[in-house]
């Protein structure tokens, strides 16, 4: 029997890995894409078929033209139907003021955060919607929720992509398809995203300080319990919104500084 597909788009060590790897131990076939680091992502796929589960890793350049839709086609074809997505492909770039940033920068975050979006729900909606049911989980930031400074391109890449959940929601919503928008409101203890922006003396002296049994960051390993459960919640009672963030960080409609989200 063809086992169900859930495909990752940002397959990285944070969420997306243990995204795949959860819902590998459920018995589904993760598809793992990323736009680099093939050794890393082999990792991640060794690591799956080691605990039992089934995995096939791919590199995947999000802003190329047709990328998203022919991955999205090979997998249906070759190895099974998506019944699950996680769109988890980022546009942060750090603190960065108006005149600091470029009109690449600012395009490229849009093109990849909020364009690839629009291209994965065009793709595969339609293969969702014949099967009468499918589940995009799409993980956002705090930007999506509050523009701070230096933060142009990710809280207009972000809140473009609240947005487009919003219309996926209303017209897919009634035809079976569930879309869930994750604002994750905190700082990720992820060393290929929180870790890389911070180099890895600040992002260690972060763990230290705010991680580990201090439970400050935000785990991604329970990310990816939220993301499961959301999957497979009945449809009398679908979550379109969620926010998640460590016990000891305040909301970010209470949070007055402007600092950088992530």
């Amino acid at each position: 029997m063809t086992k169900p597909v859930c495909l990752i788009l940002g397959a990285g060590a944070g969420i997306g890995g243990h995204v795949a790897k959860r819902f590998a131990q459920e018995g589904f076939h993760a598809c793992l894409a990323r736009r680099s680091d093939r050794p890393g992502l082999d990792s991640l796929v060794d690591d799956i078929k080691r605990d039992g589960g089934t995995s096939t890793g791919f590199i995947l350049n999000a802003a190329e033209e047709g990328s998203i839709e022919q991955l999205v086609c090979s997998i249906e074809n070759d190895i099974g139907p998506i019944t699950d997505a996680v769109f988890n492909l980022g546009a942060q770039i750090g603190d960065r003021g108006l005149a600091n940033t470029t009109l690449k920068q600012f395009e490229l975050g849009w093109r990849i955060a909020t364009f690839g979006l629009f291209r994965l729900a065009k793709i595969l909606f339609p293969f969702m919607e014949q099967r009468g049911r499918g589940t995009l989980i799409v993980t956002s930031a705090t930007a999506a929720m509050r523009g701070n400074a230096g933060q142009h391109a990710h809280s207009a890449a972000m809140g473009g992509r609240r947005m487009l959940c919003q219309s996926l929601n209303a017209q897919f919503a009634p035809k079976g398809i569930h879309i869930a928008h994750i604002v994750i409101d905190g700082a990720v203890d992820a060393p290929d995203t929180l870790g890389k922006m911070l180099g890895p003396e600040r992002f260690q002296a972060l763990r230290a300080s705010r991680g580990l049994e201090h439970d400050g960051l935000v785990l991604p390993s329970e990310i990816a319990n939220t993301y499961y459960y959301l999957a497979h919640q009945h449809r009398s009672a679908w979550t379109f919104e969620l926010d998640l963030r460590s016990h000891s960080d305040l909301a970010w409609w209470n949070h007055q500084s402007q600092v950088n989200d992530v």
